[in-house]
């Protein structure tokens, strides 16, 4: 029950900073919805013919995976090392707060966050442009969303180690994932591109989120969609950030 507790706190309090920093409140929350809105703007919302299906719903499944990598990677990447590099982190580690209660709380703050962006994702899709989700792909969603941002918070945490310095942390984790995105079907669909392209949005686990949410809003698809194949590459990329965290994560500041 105690540790209950200090989870609760520990979630709270990352809240709490989240909300008072203006840059992290932009870039996780307003700039994924500036998107959605320029993308539908610039490509209408017609019926796309091969598919059935309007332009925003192509879009929203995207929108929603850039968001919650945002909500989860970056924002464990980059609120961790600065952390780390002013000190917070050591003074943390020598009192009775148990490492798992600091780590279950960053993920629990982050899966509000990602709560509140998929509601104003699929509430703007819905309002504004006539997207739907499926009432039997919930479940789906559900998984989807708790997997990819368990997945994604240990890669923030793993992606750590490599961060030198609080001044390159958004550097480097911009550089993990901003090429990824036009390879992985968040902006473009990656149909028609390249070979190499698509091999490398195959390889890495933003296009599995992505294409995992696009079952959502598949008005086309019958029954239950379970996308299992891509849960499981979430789910080894999640492990393997877990056991590099476990490995390498330091408390103290590396200068």
């Amino acid at each position: 029950m105690r540790g209950l507790r200090q989870l609760r706190s520990e979630a709270s309090f990352n809240l709490l900073g989240f909300r008072r920093s203006p840059a992290a409140t932009f870039f996780t929350v307003i700039l994924p919805l500036i998107f959605l809105v320029i993308f539908t703007s610039i490509f209408g919302n017609e019926v796309v013919s091969s598919t059935g299906a309007r332009v925003a719903t192509l879009y929203v499944p995207g929108i929603l995976a850039l968001a919650l990598v945002s909500a989860n990677f970056m924002n464990a990447a980059i609120v961790t090392v600065i952390r780390r590099e002013s000190g917070v982190l050591k003074a943390m580690r020598a009192t009775p707060l148990p490492p798992w209660v600091y780590v279950g709380g960053q993920v629990a703050a982050s899966l509000v966050l990602t709560a509140v962006m998929t509601v104003l994702v699929i509430g703007i899709g819905w309002l504004g442009y006539g997207v739907e989700v499926q009432s039997a792909a919930l479940p789906s969603l559900f998984i989807t969303l708790v997997v990819g941002a368990a997945a994604f918070s240990a890669l923030g945490l793993a992606i750590t180690c490599v961060c030198p310095s609080e001044q390159a942390a958004p550097a480097i984790a911009n550089m993990c994932v901003l090429p990824l995105y036009f390879v992985s079907d968040v902006f473009i669909p990656s149909e028609g591109a390249p070979r190499w392209m698509t091999l490398i949005g195959d390889i890495f686990p933003i296009k599995h989120l992505a294409l995992a949410l696009g079952r959502t809003f598949d008005p086309f698809v019958e029954g239950v969609p379970w996308p299992v194949g891509r849960w499981l590459m979430l789910g080894v990329w999640g492990l393997g950030g877990a056991l590099v965290a476990v490995r390498y994560f330091r408390w103290t500041p590396r200068g």
